[in-house]
């Protein structure tokens, strides 16, 4: 995947500009927010020596908008001005100066033409995460335990609800075939794209409410070395013309197992795969009578989406070199090839009014009672599981959440816990410099003090969606 630490510093579509022009920031400070919580809660692993080596699975990489175009400079310019608001943006500079553009991405300029007009942001806060190792690095901490069991090469084949309100999930070992039962109290299903298929096999009625669209992406990729070492940083550009917000490619650094290498993409691929290496049923068999006509009206009224989508699978290797140019006009196609990454999940909830909706981000599924939870969608992604699941523990262990130990715990591994610390730019200040500390990454700019950026509206009161808008890969 991109590896980007998702904080809405470099992209677009999560400050979307309303028919009166002005830019509206509150879900970008939103994503910023979530990802002040991961930074702290990693630092917290460090600590307490359950991650080792920050540089292993986290790096400084600054994170650029990289726009041409009069509209796309226009809405850049006022981009930068409204997020000069909030102290979670402090740091970022923009320039429309070729010269300086090229002291940031020089490979981005070589060849360019000297008259094309061009705007830039660029963020020194940006990172790169390796969310593999991170969790590579966790399991070897879990297994040391010897209240964890971790069964690998096994796919669940049943999940029950017990008489006693317990749940029992049978299971298989795909290598030698053997079957396995076990009994719990409290389930929890973070599977992926297979987790709706899983909420369905519950009964639980709340996974009634749910469809899934699966999309899947692939990159270009470079491990040319004297490439590599000439861009430093993720430029996020912004999409074409009638294209979905989705369609975003971005030119990125990523550190893999201590190499440097540059991603570009992504290009959006279809497969009715629920995971990338599932069944060609799965779409099928998630259908139900429940959610068919969900995923029907979302179907005919996001039609650009799937124009959008059939477009980018009919793409040939010229067309996604040639998109790679806009980009590195130099590239040379020896030096790239194509990689497929994974498979995501959108979801698609019944809705009393349009029958059905795409919903953007993630959502947690929770019974009635607490005692099972699953997680459906995809983005932001991984640079959201610690808050994700800090929402799982408010919902389904509520009375404990409250309690003043849990609220001492809480706050002991994420010190800005219950705090928005867009409303408070001394504490962005001092946890900015805290978690920069003890991940290792360049030292935090100072923060700006004066601004006064709207705090984003609670979850009552859900923004005007745009499906097309979150589901960048």
């Amino acid at each position: 995947n991109a590896g980007t630490g998702h904080s809405a510093l470099a992209e677009l579509n999560y400050t979307p500009e309303d028919k009166n022009g002005n830019v509206d920031i509150s879900k970008a400070i939103e994503i910023n927010e979530a990802f002040q919580i991961s930074r702290q809660f990693w630092s917290w692993q460090v600590k307490t020596g359950v991650l080792k080596n920050p540089r292993s699975f986290i790096n400084s990489t600054p994170h650029m908008s990289f726009v041409w175009g009069d509209n796309n400079i226009q809405f850049l310019r006022k981009r930068y001005a409204a997020l000069q608001a909030s102290p979670l943006f402090s740091g970022m500079q923009y320039s429309e100066d070729h010269e300086q553009i090229k002291k940031w991405v020089p490979l981005m300029m070589e060849g360019r033409d000297p008259a094309q007009k061009l705007a830039v942001t660029w963020s020194p806060i940006g990172t790169d995460v390796n969310f593999g190792e991170i969790t590579r690095q966790f399991v070897a901490n879990l297994k040391a335990k010897q209240n964890f069991n971790l069964q690998l090469s096994s796919e669940v084949e049943d999940i029950n609800h017990n008489d006693d309100g317990t749940w029992r999930v049978k299971y298989k070992n795909l290598k030698d075939g053997t079957v396995t039962e076990t009994d719990t109290k409290f389930l929890f299903i973070g599977a992926g794209g297979a987790a709706l298929h899983l909420l369905q096999e519950s009964g639980i009625p709340e996974a009634k409410e749910y469809g899934g669209f699966p999309v899947g992406g692939s990159w270009l990729v470079t491990d040319n070395q004297t490439l590599a070492m000439q861009h430093m940083g993720k430029a996020y550009g912004i999409a074409s013309t009638g294209a979905p917000p989705m369609s975003v490619p971005h030119l990125d650094t990523r550190v893999l197992d201590g190499k440097r290498v540059i991603l570009f993409g992504p290009f959006a691929t279809f497969s009715t795969k629920f995971l990338k290496n599932g069944s060609y049923f799965d779409l099928l068999t998630s259908t139900t009578t429940h959610n068919v006509w969900p995923m029907t009206r979302v179907g005919i009224e996001q039609y650009p989406l799937i124009e959008y989508l059939a477009g980018q699978v009919m793409m040939s290797d010229d067309d996604r070199f040639a998109a790679l140019q806009q980009y590195f006009p130099n590239a040379k196609k020896e030096d790239w090839r194509l990689m497929q990454a994974g498979q995501r999940v959108q979801i698609i909830k019944r809705d009393e009014e349009k029958g059905g909706v795409l919903k953007l981000g993630t959502e947690i599924v929770a019974s009635k009672d607490g005692s099972i939870a699953g997680l459906l969608g995809a983005s932001p992604g991984a640079s959201t599981a610690a808050p994700i699941m800090l929402g799982v523990l408010e919902k389904v262990f509520k009375d404990k959440v409250a309690t003043p130990e849990w609220q001492a715990k809480l706050r002991q591994i994420v010190p800005s816990y219950g705090t928005k610390l867009n409303n408070n730019p001394d504490r962005v200040a001092e946890e900015w410099a805290y978690t920069a500390e003890v991940l290792q990454l360049t030292p935090p700019p100072p923060v700006n003090k004066t601004g006064n950026a709207p705090t984003p509206a609670p979850a009552a009161q859900p923004a005007k969606s745009n499906p097309a808008s979150d589901m960048a890969l």
